[in-house]
């Protein structure tokens, strides 16, 4: 059984994000990128399946720019089997890239599908749920245990009231959570026999899918500065404050 496991490039969560002096985006130029964390949660999972013996093939899967390659070459690293790249110039929404997922899931035709729940650029969480709906999968998202019992997926997710088991015919869709795993560390001699797996380039237009966006951005900017807290002398004064001046309550 084949899983296929999508991952983004993104700036890496340790770099402060900063947006452009003309407002129109967010500047990414000699700033690190790296896979977004969520994906390199999925991209683990899959891999501990296939030592399990669960499933025999990782394919890693990115849409964007060229230098998405480097994505995946750590996500071979990590134990991927080989990847694939839909490259594009073009500002992907969620459902563009929903949209290149589903024709690679009929290409590929995987047992399973296994991707982060949301990206920390945009936090959209939207790629997984569209995925799933176009595809018309069963979906298990917010994973924070992923077993495959008797020929179906048994995902348990948490909810507001704690957590619930989900029992999932394959092929399937899954989002994964912070709680999921730990991803391993990539070690020299991986990163090196990534470098020999097999990558395969795609084009939008190979795969039948126009990613032309939809919705267009006005305006990017920082959010306002925290104010400085102040000090009041009771309880009296705190509550008026907030009934008056913050209009909290």
């Amino acid at each position: 059984m084949k899983v296929l496991v999508p991952v983004k490039r993104v700036v890496d969560y340790n770099v402060k994000v900063r947006v452009k002096s003309d407002g129109t985006g967010v500047d990414i130029a000699n700033v690190k990128m790296s896979m977004n964390p969520f994906d390199e949660i999925a991209i683990e999972e899959a891999v501990r399946l296939r030592e399990k013996g669960v499933i025999t093939e990782v394919i890693a899967v990115s849409c964007g720019v060229t230098q998405c390659q480097e994505t995946l070459r750590t996500a071979m690293a990590i134990g991927a089997d080989r990847a694939i790249l839909v490259e594009t110039s073009e500002d992907l929404q969620p459902l563009a890239v929903a949209k290149l997922l589903k024709a690679l899931v009929d290409k590929e035709q995987p047992g399973l599908i296994i991707l982060g729940k949301q990206a920390i650029d945009d936090d959209n969480n939207q790629t997984g749920q569209m995925l799933a709906a176009l595809a018309k999968l069963p979906q298990g998202v917010f994973a924070s245990k992923v077993e495959i019992v008797d020929g179906k997926a048994r995902v348990t997710r948490e909810i507001d009231g704690g957590s619930e088991i989900l029992s999932l015919s394959l092929p399937a869709v899954i989002t994964t959570d912070l709680r999921l795993n730990e991803p391993r560390y990539v070690t020299l001699p991986n990163i090196m026999k990534a470098k020999k797996k097999a990558l395969v380039v795609f084009k939008p237009a190979d795969l039948g899918v126009d990613v032309s966006s939809k919705i267009k951005t006005l305006k990017v900017g920082e959010p306002p500065k925290r104010g400085a807290g102040i000090k009041v002398p009771d309880v009296a004064t705190l509550v008026n404050k907030l009934k008056n001046e913050a209009k909290v309550v």
